[in-house]
């Protein structure tokens, strides 16, 4: 009995231990200290199709959708019949706007349409899970403060980037209220400035790093189904 009682401690022992750390970098790009994550949302187990499901979802919704042709009734002229229907020793036609003929319409042709499908919010949310765990496993997730930024200055942003060393693509989150550092990051080459409510699944598969603000950092765990901390600004997942 007292083998079984102690099974569970052990289990919530080593699932503890198991949580990913990430690197808080300051001005400079060095990492001042780790930071532990929460396990539910970057050591979430990796579920391809879900990501798979998700990426396509978003690129879809992003898709114009607006090529077009005209049909044979949208076609100007061809009211009236080009020749008599007999006598003339060629083939019968009613209109010059035909498909087969030059400057007809076209045959079934492609209207304007939406590429959209729906993929539910708990499937969503498990793939930004799975994204985000991804980047924690590689080591290519980091946190940064983006209150340290007294003016914008992209040389800052670069030698910070350029501190860490790690690969580009960079997709680098951050709040609205930061908008020093998204002033200051939005002008490098290969990066990319985007805030926690417009954060997508594609845009971290895509990249080959992450950095996050230590105050989007709430947020983003909240579109990825953790509850939001007393204090924190709500944005819609």
């Amino acid at each position: 009995m007292a083998s079984t009682k102690s099974a569970p401690k052990a289990a919530a022992t080593s699932k503890a231990a198991a949580a990913p750390k990430a690197p808080l970098l300051d001005g400079t790009g060095k990492a001042s200290k780790q930071v532990s994550l929460d396990a539910a949302v970057f050591a979430a187990e990796v579920k391809p199709h879900l990501v798979h499901e998700t990426v396509r979802a978003e690129l879809n919704a992003n898709r114009a959708g607006t090529r077009g042709a005209k049909s044979r009734g949208q076609v100007a002229g061809g009211r009236a019949k080009p020749w008599r229907q007999k006598g003339t020793g060629r083939a019968r036609i009613g209109t010059s706007r035909a498909p087969h003929w030059t400057g007809g319409g076209v045959a079934f042709p492609p209207t304007m349409r939406s590429f959209a499908f729906k993929v539910n919010r708990k499937e969503r949310r498990a793939a930004l899970r799975a994204a985000l765990s991804a980047h924690a496993a590689e080591g290519t997730l980091a946190l940064f403060d983006g209150s340290g930024f007294d003016a914008p200055s992209t040389r800052v942003a670069a030698d910070l980037v350029g501190t860490w060393a790690k690969e580009l693509p960079l997709v680098v989150v951050i709040t609205e209220e930061e908008e020093v550092a998204q002033k200051s990051f939005r002008n490098l080459a290969h990066v990319v400035v985007t805030t926690p409510s417009e954060l997508e699944v594609a845009a971290i598969v895509w990249a080959r790093s992450l950095l996050v603000s230590e105050q989007a950092l709430p947020v983003v765990e909240a579109r990825a189904g953790k509850a939001l901390p007393a204090g924190t600004t709500k944005e819609t997942a």
